[in-house]
């Protein structure tokens, strides 16, 4: 990506802490502008809409990156940023499941504010360009390094025959980490677009396809690009690979494709990339019956299949997912948040499983990919919330008063606390088979199940009783005084260090 005249420092990203943490998105919003940062952080801000509110509450976007990264073959990731951030990134990667390790370019006040925390990322990433390990060596500025400037766009773009990619992923400029997997997916397939303008490039590992392939757009459960690709056999099509891709030469085949599928419809950047390739995109997935025919029907015209093709395809599946759909019925009311970004799909699925879903909030933003989910669902009565906050998915809690609630960490806790049997959606949901027949019955076991434990909650809670809650939680024989008086003069307190440091402030 373009960006403006680097500056290779700016030292009001550090403001008073030393390390700029603290100093506030605004002020690190405008010190990464002054620092050269404006076309990206502008373009971010197209991309990566916010609103209704600020921002969804969820794990520092960068992870997003870092992850996709990761899972790639012969690919080296580097982070640059603060300390306690890289820790809690490189935790996290491998709480997921990481095997690979993950590099950091250290730095303090004066490397940062001098120029030599640039050095010291050029020298690293020299010492990693061995083509015999590496196609590809991913740098990620968080956000410190971002604000102040950090120019990994001046960084080779090649070195020893392997790829050099620099992108800035901060948490003020990219909303969430899905939408963070976009933006590295988006360099890495401008990348590759362009080696496969210049000449020739590497054939894929199993071969060029014999016939059109469909890229698929989107992480997905890894049996969920097989069904597709059986789903799209009668029509003369093939799947092709998935975007993010875990090897460098899959980016050819996955711009070398008949039509992009958006599975996942937050990958803005990607697309702008399949758009440049002239490649048509096709919104939605195949979740559902109602979801199977649109999808093929949208597929079969967007590669110029005849009807008659695209027919056999739908007379083949949309009986079988028909019969699984009634074979395996949820009943009962749910509410259903995530921040993977196929929540809309999750919740046509269980619409057509029989269930009552009333709301469905995702930390992604509405974009034109989700249309046909969105409108599906508002047929039915569900109330979708982009951009959804935990608040909101609270909110729909004590509203609907589900017999299941579906969300993020806290949402699950909050329901249990109110004696509502919840599932967390990115590990018990989203890692299953959603597309086809196979899709059809895979949550039914797990919710059915989930909703019959209400009376173990019942039980545990009246077991439970008098052990009290918030800071009174516990067995007490004297349960602690509250003391609102100290309270109130912290607050004070809190309040007049505010006024005084406003006061201080430069003019």
């Amino acid at each position: 990506m373009a960006d403006d005249a680097p500056i290779l420092s700016n030292p009001q990203a550090l403001n008073s802490d030393g390390l700029g943490c603290h100093s506030g998105k605004d002020k690190m919003l405008e010190a990464a502008k002054a620092a050269g940062k404006s076309i990206t952080l502008e373009q971010y801000a197209k991309d990566y809409p916010k609103g209704p509110h600020d921002q969804p509450q969820s794990m520092c976007p960068a992870f997003g990156s870092l992850r996709v990264g990761l899972r790639m073959r012969r690919t080296a990731t580097v982070l640059s940023g603060s300390a306690c951030c890289v820790y809690g990134l490189t935790f996290t990667s491998h709480f997921y499941g990481a095997r690979r390790t993950v590099g950091y370019v250290p730095f303090n006040s004066e490397t940062l504010v001098t120029g030599k925390l640039f050095e010291d990322i050029r020298e690293a990433v020299f010492k990693l360009a061995d083509p015999v390990n590496y196609d590809a060596i991913v740098i990620i500025n968080l956000c410190v390094p971002t604000a102040s400037g950090v120019p990994l766009q001046i960084l080779p773009k090649e070195i020893n025959g392997v790829r050099v990619i620099g992108i800035d992923v901060p948490g003020f400029g990219v909303p969430t980490h899905a939408e963070a997997k976009d933006v590295l997916a988006a360099a890495m397939l401008r990348y590759a677009r362009s080696e496969a303008e210049a000449g020739p490039v590497q054939a894929p590992r199993g071969g060029i396809s014999a016939k059109p392939t469909i890229t698929l757009l989107g992480e997905m459960f890894p049996a969920d690009p097989v069904i597709i690709g059986m789903m799209l056999e009668p029509m003369g099509l093939a799947a092709g690979p998935v975007v993010p891709t875990r090897e460098w030469r899959e980016l050819y085949s996955a711009l070398d494709c008949a039509a992009v599928a958006a599975i996942h419809p937050f990958y803005t950047a990607s697309v702008r990339e399949f758009d440049a390739a002239g490649r048509k995109v096709v919104a939605s997935a195949p979740v559902g019956h109602d979801g199977t025919e649109a999808w093929l029907q949208a597929i079969g015209q967007a590669t110029n299949v005849s009807q008659a093709l695209i027919d056999a395809a739908k007379n083949r599946f949309l009986p079988a997912i028909k019969g699984a759909l009634a074979k395996m019925p949820i009943k009962g009311r749910i509410t259903l948040s995530g921040y993977e970004g196929s929540e809309l799909l999750v919740a046509r699925l269980l619409v057509e499983s029989g269930a009552d879903v009333r709301y469905v909030g995702t930390a992604c933003p509405q974009t034109k990919w989700s249309d046909p989910d969105r409108e599906w669902l508002a047929a039915k009565g569900v109330h979708v919330q982009y951009r959804a906050s935990l608040e909101q998915d609270i909110a729909a809690i004590r509203e609907f008063q589900p017999d299941l609630a579906i969300g993020t960490t806290p949402v699950v806790q909050y329901a249990k606390e109110r004696k509502t049997p919840a599932l967390y959606f990115t590990n018990l949901i989203s890692a299953r088979p959603l597309m086809g027949p196979a899709g059809a019955g895979s949550l039914a076991t797990v919710i059915n199940a989930a909703m019959a434990n209400r009376d173990r909650f019942l039980a545990m809670d009246e077991f439970f009783e008098g052990v009290g809650k918030g800071d009174n939680a516990g067995v007490w024989e004297e349960l602690p005084k509250a003391r609102p008086e100290f309270r109130a003069s912290y607050a004070k307190k809190m309040e007049k260090a505010r006024k005084a440091s406003k006061v201080e402030e430069p003019i």
